[in-house]
């Protein structure tokens, strides 16, 4: 009852879908040279052989799922990688292996769906985490294309949510044929919303590799802060910039010299951000501008994007943003592949497993809140031999999950390998 009630909301809303993609367009969330491609008209012609494709939404969930895609391309397998933001398809232009293209999802309306699976007929596919769209998952269904959930995760937010309408997630979740979740819990929610298969294999974040980084720009930087203390909150979010600026102010003035780095998780906000320093009476600089960061600079915004590699380098101490002021938590996965010594705050929700194993491992330190931060800060500054074995628990800890990937590819394994010696779907 309710997929046949979005089915048709989807179908005669077509006005209104066309009004909210336009207003999408002028605020610069719609790709405008490749729009077409959000109306399920191809931007790319199908590659010859048999295809998989992957949608994962956004930056995150393509970056967990670029490890397995260069294992689909070292099979010779076609790869189709689907997301839906502007961010992610700058990022996938950049990262995506030869043999893989990248493709924006279309909008969940029939026709849109329908043109999209005409053109790129795929064998085998892929979704991650929790994107649950009805018309493209019951349509991919119905055509007899194999189905399996990557990196399922559903929240106890979520998971409440989905209890209400048992019928609707019971006929999403039929449409796989495995589901293969991040967590022990995740795979017995998917379990009792009506999965015929989940498993829990490890969460494909931790076959990552380590972000890249312009090793002339690190040379650069380097020499550019030689001598000076420095730390990190990277991927920010609005609020926690107010909280790093006073955890720099009360730090200033036992270490001289201080330089904090601040990687917002959205770059445009750079200049606000340089704003609210300068208010604060607090001298910034922007990475977008060019400029290195100098004897005065107290906050170096660090607001270009596919640099966090970069920057993670520069500094032994990171703090990982939207675990103060907003839940969630981003993955410090991240910086532990690099080495570095992490704290985050206490919404880590994103990553209820990765996060208290992590403390275990003596990789990270949890802080309360702000006062928590200096004071957690402090002492790390304080204690380069401290976060010299932090910073080696986390490098053990990051290469010992690495082997997710492996266990990955074995569940797949029976359907890859028919699809090894299968030509392209009539």
């Amino acid at each position: 009852m309710i997929y046949r009630l979005y089915r048709g909301l989807t179908s005669l809303g077509a006005p209104l879908i066309a009004l909210y993609l336009d207003r999408r367009k002028r605020r610069g969330k719609e790709d405008a040279l490749r729009f077409p491609e959000r109306l399920g008209r191809p931007g790319s012609p199908r590659p010859a052989g048999p295809l998989v494709w992957i949608h994962a939404a956004s930056v995150g969930e393509s970056l967990s799922m670029l490890p397995l895609v260069e294992r689909l391309c070292a099979r010779r397998l076609g790869v189709l990688l689907t997301t839906g933001t502007v961010t992610s398809a700058r990022l996938m232009a950049e990262r995506l292996p030869a043999g893989a293209v990248h493709q924006y999802v279309p909008v969940d309306r029939m026709a849109y769906v329908r043109g999209f699976l005409d053109h790129w007929r795929p064998d085998l596919a892929l979704w991650a985490e929790s994107e649950f769209w009805p018309n493209m998952l019951t349509e991919s269904h119905r055509r007899g294309i194999p189905l399996v959930l990557v990196q399922g995760r559903i929240s106890a937010r979520s998971f409440a949510g989905w209890k209400k309408v048992p019928g609707f997630i019971r006929r999403l979740l039929s449409c796989f044929d495995l589901c293969l979740a991040q967590t022990e819990g995740d795979a017995q929610r998917l379990k009792a919303l009506g999965s015929r298969d989940a498993r829990c294999l490890g969460n494909l974040k931790y076959a990552a590799p380590p972000l890249p980084a312009d090793e002339a720009e690190l040379a650069r930087l380097r020499a550019a802060i030689a001598g000076r203390p420095v730390w990190l909150a990277a991927s920010t979010h609005p609020g926690e910039e107010g909280i790093i600026a006073e955890t720099h102010r009360v730090l200033a003035a036992r270490f001289p010299g201080l330089l904090t780095l601040i990687a917002p998780r959205h770059p445009q906000r750079g200049p606000d951000i340089a704003r609210e320093m300068l208010a604060l009476g607090l001298s910034a600089g922007l990475r977008s501008t060019g400029g290195l960061p100098h004897a005065g600079t107290q906050i170096h915004i660090a607001d270009t994007m596919g640099e966090l590699g970069l920057f993670y380098r520069l500094a032994d101490i990171v703090f990982m943003g939207k675990s103060l002021t907003v839940g969630g938590g981003q993955n410090p996965f991240e910086p532990a592949r690099i080495g570095a010594a992490i704290l985050f705050g206490p919404a880590m929700d994103n990553f209820p497993d990765m996060a208290p194993r992590m403390i275990e491992a003596g990789a990270a330190l949890r802080v309360a809140d702000g006062d928590g931060l200096t004071e957690a800060l402090e002492k790390l500054l304080a204690q380069p031999d401290r976060v010299a074995r932090m910073k080696q628990a986390a490098l053990r800890w990051a290469e010992a999950e690495a082997g997710v990937l492996d266990a990955v590819e074995q569940a797949l394994a029976p359907t890859l390998t028919v699809l090894e010696g299968r030509h392209a779907r009539p």
